[in-house]
């Protein structure tokens, strides 16, 4: 019964972009009845691929072109696309041609913002994978590249687009709950990401110098390129990873916006000398303004409570994950129990077969490409959920507690 929900809000969704490609609204090129999409998908490593293979179940759209600074990322983005697509190493190369309406970005963290900004400069519409930013300072810079450019900005914490996950925001939003000060989120692995295997990587094969981009010189290291994600000058770990999926979530649902405080630890119980970032980690965040606590717990050698996120209020708890809710109601409050499952896979785990979150959220972008609404997780929503990671890992670098004045971090 749960898994058929999940089918009939994709199908409504589906069907509402359909109708509107059949109404001939407006796209990014112009107004043309029946057009169809065409998109760029730039930096198509395994991620982006992921997404790629969502375009098929979508209706009016083509994946007309591809980008990745290594060949074999390339090569396997362009079996993806189109059979007459583009390839190029250079992103500003696609940037540049009129036959592109929007780009899917899937770079590392680093070049999330410069190519978001010179695509919405461009005149195309932008998904952008999480985190938007690599850096507090440069929020204010994208928001104004979306906004003065008038572009369709969707960044790809998707959970904002999953069925379960807004029906579980309207049972926040009624008060059921009761008052919120706390909240806890998590994403427990326990995998041994840091194995050193043979990588056997050609450095002809890779364009350096472009994936350094804004980074400091250094010289290719295989390693490195292929786990950017634990060094910070490419990414910043587990916060920014992975704590950003459900603080944005928390966000959505609470009305909060990017925390003023945060006291952080973190350890390296197996990635000691190889990894930048800690493969542990633990983080509380201060909302004054919503009189809120978020403590998050994230690791990579424990896969209790997975991953997750719990609204703490005085009548009732509501647990999330990407497959189910569940209200749990505080004794003697009169709140009733309720729960919806989408899937049958583990509770708490990290991906669910029966919520494909991806396609939800690329749908709800495309839609938008057409009737130029808003998606569901804009630029500025990106900018605050990037900011309480981002907050987190100065406390977490500093060894101290770190606040944040945003007046301070624009530049």
């Amino acid at each position: 019964m749960h898994a058929q929900l999940t089918r009939r809000d994709f199908t409504r969704t589906t069907l509402g972009a359909a109708a509107l490609l059949a109404a001939g609204v407006e796209t990014a090129r112009g107004y043309a009845a029946n057009d169809t999409i065409h998109v760029a998908c730039i930096g198509t490593g395994g991620r982006c691929r992921d997404l790629m293979t969502r375009f098929p179940k979508i209706p009016g759209v083509k994946i007309v072109a591809v980008c990745d600074v290594w060949d074999v990322h390339r090569e396997e983005g362009r079996k993806l696309a189109d059979s007459q697509a583009v390839a190029e190493s250079d992103y500003r190369k696609l940037l540049d041609r009129k036959d592109i309406d929007a780009v899917l970005i899937g770079t590392p963290d680093h070049w999330h913002v410069p190519i978001t900004v010179d695509a919405c400069a461009a005149g195309k519409d932008v998904y952008v994978e999480k985190p938007l930013t690599h850096d507090l300072s440069e929020g204010e810079r994208v928001i104004e590249a979306q906004n003065s450019n008038k572009r369709v900005v969707q960044v790809g914490t998707q959970q904002r687009s999953m069925p379960h996950l807004i029906e579980a925001r309207e049972i926040v939003r009624s008060g059921e709950l009761g008052d919120v000060h706390k909240i806890h989120l998590s994403w427990n692995r326990n995998q041994a990401r840091w194995d050193r295997n043979k990588l056997n990587i050609d450095p002809s094969s890779v364009d350096w110098k472009a994936f350094l981009g804004n980074a400091p010189e250094q010289p290719f290291d295989a390693y490195r390129f292929r786990n950017w994600r634990w060094f910070w000058d490419f990414g910043g770990g587990i916060f920014t990873d992975l704590m950003v999926h459900w603080i944005d979530t928390a966000h959505w649902m609470l009305d909060m916006s990017a925390p003023s405080t945060a006291a952080s630890l973190g350890d390296h119980f197996a990635t000691e000398g190889l990894w930048e970032t800690p493969d542990t980690v633990q983080t509380l965040l201060r909302y004054p303004e919503q009189h809120i606590q978020a403590y998050f717990e994230g690791t990579f050698v424990n896969h209790r409570n997975r991953a997750m996120l719990e609204i703490m209020g005085t009548k009732a708890t509501l647990y999330c994950d990407r497959g189910r809710y569940e209200v749990i109601p505080e004794q003697g409050r009169g709140v009733e129990a309720k729960k919806r499952i989408d899937s049958e896979g583990e509770r708490g785990a990290d991906f669910f077969a029966g919520v494909d979150g991806e396609l939800f959220h690329l749908t709800n972008w495309l839609e938008c490409v057409r009737s130029r609404n808003k998606p569901h997780c804009p630029a500025e929503d990106g900018v605050h959920a990037a900011a309480a990671a981002h907050l987190a890992n100065r406390s977490l670098r500093a060894g101290a507690i770190a606040t944040w004045n945003a007046a301070s971090d624009r530049s």
